[in-house]
Order: structure tokens, then C-alpha cells, then sequence
């Protein structure tokens, strides 16, 4: 199975629980899509997502996978988790070491991509993926990981 299908098929499964259950709650799917990704892409080496606490003016941990270091708290403008927070734009960086603004949570990690979660201006989360691999995302993940981040943000709170 190609990337694409592998994609179509986590967004189907998402779509499917979407529509069996009337009362499913975004955290849910938060968690359901992180195990999906991690399972389906081995590139994929820490997959999480930061939840905006915009009155402390930070990004706290919630669903990701164990097993690697992680950030309990990353203030919402900082990293690449914070910059596409506050640019409300997808980070995509084949090369974490370039960055001056990129926060270390794993020494291992070697590229991220960063899809904010957004209602209309205001983003309620970032959807955080790294690779201990250079270059491991492309603009199709890009592609892929907004529908599901759009796909999440239909779910009530």
C-alpha cells in the first residue's frame, strides 16, 4: 500500500467513526488519529499533539505515543510547534538542526512537520510529527495530515 492509501484509509477509518457514533468526542479522535499514524508510517517516530491553554499562554501535552521524550509544555511561541501556532500555517522541516527556533524535546529527531488544528482563526491544537529520519515528510503527508486535522475539528470539544 502507497502513502496516499495509506492516508485514505486513516481517513476513512476516522470518517466511519465519525458517523457511527453522534456523541464522539474530538479528544477521541485526537487519540485514535495518533495511533493510526504511527502505526501506518515507521517513519514516524513521535506522533502527538499540543492543545492550546491560550491563557497561560502555552501548548500542553495531550494524546501522542509513548516510548520518546516529549515537551510537557511548550510555549505557544516557541519551536516549531509554537511558530504553527501563532502562524496558524503547517511547518514542514526536513531538517530540524537549521532552525534556530527549533525546541530539542528528543535529541534523536531529525525532521517535523506541525499542522495546526484551526476554527476559523482560532487553533485549538497543533498536530505534531517527528522523524529521526532527514527529510522523511513531504507535501503529500502535508496534504493528508490538514484533511485530518480539518476532519478532527468538525468533532465537538
Amino acid at each position: 500500500m502507497n502513502k496516499e492509501q495509506q492516508y485514505e484509509q486513516i481517513i476513512s477509518y476516522l470518517n466511519d467513526s465519525i458517523k457511527e457514533n453522534k456523541r464522539l468526542h474530538r479528544l477521541t479522535l485526537l487519540s485514535e488519529s495518533v495511533n493510526l499514524l504511527k502505526d501506518a508510517f515507521p517513519l514516524m517516530d513521535w506522533v502527538g499533539y499540543y492543545l492550546e491553554e491560550e491563557s497561560e499562554g502555552v501548548l500542553y501535552l495531550g494524546p501522542y505515543t509513548p516510548g520518546y521524550d516529549a515537551c510537557e509544555e511548550i510555549k505557544n511561541d516557541r519551536g516549531v510547534c509554537g511558530k504553527a501556532y501563532s502562524d496558524r500555517k503547517t511547518q514542514l522541516t526536513g531538517n530540524v538542526h537549521t532552525l534556530p527556533y527549533h525546541i530539542a524535546c528528543s535529541s534523536t529527531t531529525e525532521s517535523e512537520v506541525v499542522v495546526p488544528l484551526l476554527d476559523g482563526d482560532k487553533c485549538y491544537a497543533v498536530l505534531d510529527i517527528d522523524s529521526d529520519t532527514k527529510d522523511a515528510f513531504d507535501s503529500t503527508d502535508v496534504k493528508y495530515l490538514e484533511e485530518i486535522a480539518s476532519l478532527i475539528m468538525q468533532v465537538r470539544i
